[in-house]
């Protein structure tokens, strides 16, 4: 079976796009959404980061926790902002490669703005067998595809509910979407 690249979801948030690029750009706040992610070390807490920007991520799953380093790789104010994550640590990043790359577009529409979220798994010179095995160890028995796509329902309802008046997100709404790798 075909190993799952990439996902993605979509939430309409009653804010305007320059408002949620705000917040989604500054990667310290992103603690205040995902349901992993603690928040980040930035240059400059509280401004959006451009592009070349590194940053450190803050992690727990439970009781465990890590910290990623990751690079800005486009900003693009009330329009798109996103990052590669390229090395990961319990204390410190030191495991270097292509890990993943989060990806967040800001489209205008009635009332707000469609808020859209893709984690791409950029492990591709691992084997599936290997990924798999790997993936079901660290997320308790679960393919990333399938985990990462359900922390990112979570993180774009939790946007909604701190930052738009819109109502509650709910189940299968949006546009939930993947690309599979042929094997």
């Amino acid at each position: 079976m075909a190993r799952t690249l990439q996902v993605q979801d979509s939430i309409d948030v009653a804010a305007e796009p320059m408002v949620l690029y705000r917040q989604i750009a500054d990667p310290s706040q992103m603690g205040r959404w995902s349901p992993e992610n603690t928040g980040a070390s930035v240059p400059h807490p509280g401004t959006p980061a451009t592009v070349g920007t590194t940053f450190v991520g803050r992690n727990r799953r439970g009781g465990t926790r890590w910290v990623t380093s990751c690079t800005v790789t486009e900003a693009v104010p009330g329009e798109r902002f996103a990052f590669d994550v390229t090395a990961i640590g319990p204390r410190r990043p030191l495991l270097k490669g292509n890990i993943a790359t989060w990806t967040y577009t800001f489209e205008p529409v009635d009332g707000g703005t469609l808020v859209t979220e893709r984690w791409t798994d950029r492990r591709t010179r691992w084997p599936d067998a290997l990924a798999a095995r790997f993936d079901r160890v660290v997320t308790r028995g679960h393919l990333f595809a399938d985990f990462q796509r359900g922390n990112i329902a979570r993180t774009l309802a939790a946007l909604r509910a701190d930052v738009g008046d819109a109502p509650p997100v709910q189940p299968g709404e949006g546009t939930a979407g993947d690309d599979r790798r042929g094997v």
